[in-house]
């Protein structure tokens, strides 16, 4: 009988050397953020993909979840924000996305830009879709003013 901890267990994303991190948006260096999803199973910016996401106490606990891929970094790695299907207010900045696929209920989302994360290519899930180009900008935009990003 399976449970819940141990098909976590087993999500991409979670443990060894391709886990997501948590990324300082300050001191990654110099990031380009583009627009150039390709349907073709590979993350590419401006694609939303699910990968397991830490939850901030940073004590191992954590969830499967979608996030927006903003940057390709030269190491071979992404930069991503988290996708959160609840309205967030407080001392967090959210960017209102709308609906789209990644949500089968078909809830709006908001994606988190104050928290950046680091993501690799095998700790991730599947590629849910394509954000449009338009909400894919306010998302830059918003980096690009809080961080500096191009």
């Amino acid at each position: 009988m399976s449970t819940f901890t141990d098909t976590a267990e087993n999500v991409p994303g979670r443990h060894g050397p391709h886990a997501t991190t948590e990324a300082d948006p300050r001191e990654v260096g110099r990031v380009r953020t583009e627009y150039s999803p390709a349907h073709d199973g590979d993350p590419d910016p401006g694609e939303i993909v699910w990968t397991w996401v830490p939850f901030e106490e940073n004590d191992g606990r954590g969830k499967d979840r979608p996030v927006l891929v903003v940057a390709r970094e030269a190491a071979g790695s992404f930069l991503a924000v988290q996708l959160s299907s609840k309205r967030h207010d407080g001392d967090r900045e959210w960017v209102a996305i709308g609906s789209g696929p990644w949500d089968r209920s078909g809830r709006d989302s908001w994606v988190d830009v104050d928290r950046v994360l680091r993501l690799y290519e095998d700790g991730m899930r599947r590629e849910a879709c394509a954000l449009d180009r338009m909400r894919f900008n306010l998302v830059r935009q918003r980096l690009h003013e809080r961080y500096g990003w191009t």
